[in-house]
């Protein structure tokens, strides 16, 4: 079991980037999982993984987390290949099913972040200075390089129960039913993922969010309900969309907050995306673009047609 404890804590430890040149003992090593084992990310998200494994986990998801929140869209190229190691073991169980839902299609972010970190050069730095990290790429660059990547791929397994199904739901709110492909972003069309901070279903909704546009928590939670799901998404982005006058500034703030794109575009004189992109949260940075790509995809469209 020691050995278990000992490999499971390396990867944490690898995930934040410590340097080979730290000397660490074995101790150091176990203590410093066993540390990050009682963050309290969600409990509850973690609960039927055995003990190695859940430090392993909760390590990994409080760190991306982040990470995602953090300023530099490359530093997510870290994360990768430990995420990709956890993933078979949040597939493991039917009880943690839900949220290796939830990291598959965020793994898509880690990969796209490594492929920018092979094609953006460093800063060149006059000798002795500290090295800095790299420039976010703008936006225009993550268009091309999600449009290239999502190319050849199909439809994901569920979308087709969901698309045609779900697309009454948000031309019923008057806005484009084209925007249902937000669900390929953000649970990959399956109404069972769920993150670690308790945003859940289809849309991802957070708890404050759901409630807001009327849906039950409890007995069932309607989140994991595709329609009423579905309709509280469509909702909020009219809600979004009639505040920013904008689709992209829409999408960004129902992926970082209203109250994030708002001060961005008053602290930058600016109305548009592109002009704050690369000051928003590393994840969102991406978000935009990401579904962009989706929507030229699946459907043939630019958010400049809506």
């Amino acid at each position: 079991m020691r050995t278990v404890w000992l490999t499971l804590a390396l990867a944490c430890c690898s995930s934040v980037g410590w340097s080979q040149t730290n000397v660490l003992s074995l101790d150091d090593v176990l203590d410093s999982a066993q540390q990050w084992a009682q963050e309290n990310i969600d409990p509850a998200a973690l609960r039927q993984l055995n003990a190695a494994d859940r430090q392993k986990v909760q390590q990994l998801l409080k760190d991306l987390q982040q990470q995602f929140q953090g300023q530099y869209v490359l530093d997510l190229a870290a994360f990768r290949d430990t995420a990709r190691a956890v993933l078979p073991l949040l597939e493991s169980s039917e009880e943690t099913l839900p949220y290796a839902l939830w990291l598959k299609p965020q793994i898509e972010y880690l990969d796209v972040a490594d492929q920018l970190l092979l094609t953006i050069p460093p800063p060149n730095l006059p000798p002795g200075e500290p090295p800095k990290p790299r420039p976010n790429p703008p936006s225009q660059i993550e268009r091309e390089v999600w449009i290239k990547r999502l190319t050849e791929r199909p439809w994901p397994p569920m979308a087709k129960a969901y698309v045609t199904r779900l697309k009454p739901l948000f031309a019923a709110q008057k806005i484009p039913p084209e925007l249902v492909w937000l669900a390929e972003v953000e649970s990959g069309f399956d109404p069972r993922a769920r993150s670690p901070e308790g945003a859940a279903g289809l849309f991802q909704l957070m708890p404050a969010t759901a409630e807001r546009f009327g849906l039950k928590l409890r007995s069932p939670d309607q989140r994991f309900q595709p329609e009423p799901s579905a309709t509280a998404a469509a909702k909020f982005l009219r809600l979004l969309h009639d505040r920013f006058k904008d689709w992209r500034l829409a999408l960004a703030a129902y992926n970082a907050g209203e109250g994030t794109v708002q001060r961005l575009l008053d602290g930058n004189e600016t109305k548009t995306f592109d002009a704050i992109a690369t000051r928003l949260p590393a994840q969102t940075q991406m978000y935009v673009p990401r579904f962009e790509a989706v929507l030229l995809r699946r459907e043939k469209l630019k958010l400049e047609q809506f």
